[in-house]
């Protein structure tokens, strides 16, 4: 059985992966900060339900251990979480709208990571996704026929563009498990509140890279299509 951890897992492209990875038989645990929502969610969808906020230490430390001790190990581990920040004009971006959205965007990702990492090498085929964007893609925000182009968000932005180059480094230097960053695409949610395809549509790259063999990609970066520009 393959065992799942999600964070952000309550609602949106988190629950709609969670839903969909149960349907393929894995174990899946909804991290979310929210114990309510949390709980309901996995309720709902016959996941399992950890307390986990990712900008918290002890939380994401507490959440390790809680695993552990039930599973022994994670195959997968799908780093979710995410806020849009602030979207206000970059003269009126402060450093701290910035970081606001650094320490869910990215320093969760760090802290998670890092938490999980003694679980992921207990598993005999271990897996990191990182939901990036293409808003954090040099190639698309430089288009002028993409949306992405239109757009301009610098925190959120900057932050995804930070989590593209953490998949690379870690792909790099943890060598023994596969950790990929992907796109969503325009995806209608709750966090962005507008796109064009569905929450299925907007999951197919991160179930597809969840469900990568033991001798699947690294350290690459796609969308529901194929490889998307850093």
């Amino acid at each position: 059985m393959t065992i799942t951890l999600i964070t952000g897992g309550n609602k949106g492209l988190g629950f709609e992966t969670a839903r969909r990875l149960i349907k393929l038989g894995h174990t899946v645990y909804i991290g979310s900060r929210d114990a309510e929502r949390g709980t309901k969610a996995a309720e709902e969808l016959g996941a399992r339900y950890v307390l986990l906020d990712v900008t918290d230490t002890d939380s994401v430390n507490a959440a390790a251990t809680e695993i552990m001790q039930k599973e022994g190990r994670i195959d997968v581990l799908i780093n979710n979480a995410g806020i849009t920040g602030a979207y206000k004009k970059p003269e009126d971006i402060t450093v701290d709208d910035i970081r606001q959205t650094y320490e869910t965007n990215v320093f969760g990702i760090v802290r998670v990571t890092h938490a999980f990492i003694p679980l992921l090498r207990n598993s005999e085929s271990p897996v990191i996704v990182n939901v990036s964007s293409g808003l954090g893609s040099f190639g698309m925000v430089t288009n002028p026929d993409t949306l992405e182009s239109k757009i301009n968000s610098l925190s959120y932005t900057s932050s995804k563009s930070a989590v593209t180059m953490l998949t690379v480094q870690y792909a790099k230097g943890l060598t023994d498990i596969r950790v990929n960053a992907v796109d969503p695409g325009p995806t209608k949610t709750d966090l962005s509140g507008q796109g064009h395809q569905t929450v299925q549509e907007g999951t197919d790259a991160i179930v597809r890279m969840a469900t990568i063999g033991k001798d699947g990609p690294t350290g690459t970066f796609t969308d529901r299509k194929g490889t998307i520009p850093w």
